[in-house]
């Protein structure tokens, strides 16, 4: 996970402007971008929009805000001018990403109010892909992004849809409201979906996206700086259950999993979240691990305590459990001290049932 989107927005670009050369003499301006409402010249203007919108966003570091940008071209500005402009907002974008540390966020409205390097580079790529193919529809142009391109879009800003190994750009066109896929409702709205990142003290509860869990289930760092120790194998276990519910097209990324990262210097610590979402009654399951050299300093207490009360604030969670093996005690403290008790008989029977829990843990809860 060694590029975090630079290479990946410049290989964007590129695509779009092989293609939109390929046009430059053609009348854009009376011909409308595919079903958009939008000229294809207009939409071309778009992308660099974008694109010199994300980069000012990390660049300035907005926090509240979008920075007020806007292309506005030289009176008989070409189209082959456009295509300029295009390639050079690419590249201003791609060197924000670039040199953005990993830790920096900016304001982006959807859904979290927040968006790392990474996920302004997955928005700005999304924006190029979509805009050239309307432009190519409205053309009358043959388009087809490369699929590794299209992948890594989805399994960033969009955890939430079911993936088609074998067709990633329909998928993302289906998942934009531009396409069809057999056996899916089409979509009239849709939104990309950043990770969730929760604040404490002295850590960020950075959430774990698809293509982040893939890595650290294959041995890899998940894009994260680790502390020597880490990551911890419950880690990697827990990376593992947010692939395979994104493949089966079950991942809610504010029911998944989160690396604990130490504000001080930026290193990853551990791993917590939940075992999926929360069962018809309210019910979810919360699991974490630390990395050996970073246990006794209380950072699961403090993590626990803060996923549970943003959980628990919500109107569709009741009750949060944790099931500890008996011989763990350390374990058992940390659920103690994040507000956790020891649970009655009849709800570790019906916590067992809904998990297949084992007799030898002990179960714990917390209620809202």
């Amino acid at each position: 996970m060694a590029d975090m989107g630079g290479d990946r927005v410049e290989e964007a670009v590129a695509s779009c402007a092989a293609l939109l050369r390929q046009a430059a003499g053609r009348d854009w301006e009376g011909v409308r971008a595919g079903r958009l409402e939008w000229s294809c010249r207009r939409t071309a203007e778009h992308i660099a929009s974008d694109l010199i919108a994300y980069a000012g966003q990390l660049a300035g570091r907005a926090t509240t805000a979008y920075v007020p940008f806007e292309i506005t071209l030289d009176d008989g500005k070409g189209n082959a001018g456009v295509v300029d402009v295009i390639e050079a907002t690419g590249g201003l974008l791609a060197a924000a990403v670039r040199t953005t540390p990993r830790e920096v966020r900016a304001f982006h409205p959807y859904p979290f109010r927040s968006a790392n390097r990474e996920g302004f580079a997955a928005m700005g790529v999304t924006e190029v892909l979509l805009h050239t193919h309307d432009i190519a529809e409205g053309l009358g142009l043959p388009y087809s992004p490369p699929d590794e391109l299209c992948t890594w879009v989805l399994t960033r800003i969009f955890p939430q849809v079911r993936p088609e190994p074998d067709a990633p750009w329909s998928t993302l066109r289906w998942a934009t409201g531009r396409g069809e896929l057999p056996g899916r409702e089409p979509l009239t709205e849709w939104r990309w979906s950043n990770n969730l990142v929760i604040d404490t003290e002295r850590l960020t509860l950075q959430g774990v996206t698809p293509a982040a869990a893939a890595d650290l289930r294959a041995g890899g760092t998940g894009g994260f700086e680790w502390v020597e120790s880490g990551p911890f194998e419950g880690t990697r276990d827990a990376a593992g259950m947010i692939v395979g519910a994104y493949e089966e097209g079950v991942h809610r990324p504010e029911w998944g999993m989160f690396v604990l990262v130490r504000r001080e210097d930026g290193r990853a610590v551990g791993g917590i979240g939940f075992h999926g979402v929360p069962d018809e009654e309210g019910r979810a399951e919360v699991g974490y691990d630390l990395a050996e050299d970073a246990r006794g300093r209380g950072y699961a207490t403090e993590a626990l305590r803060a996923l549970s009360e943003q959980a628990l604030a919500r109107d569709d969670v009741k009750l949060l459990f944790a099931a500890i093996d008996r011989e763990n005690a350390p374990s058992q403290r940390v659920i103690a001290r994040a507000g956790y008790t020891r649970v009655s008989e009849d709800l570790e029977k019906a916590a067992r049932e809904l998990h297949g829990l084992e007799g030898s843990l002990r179960l714990y809860s917390r209620e809202s």
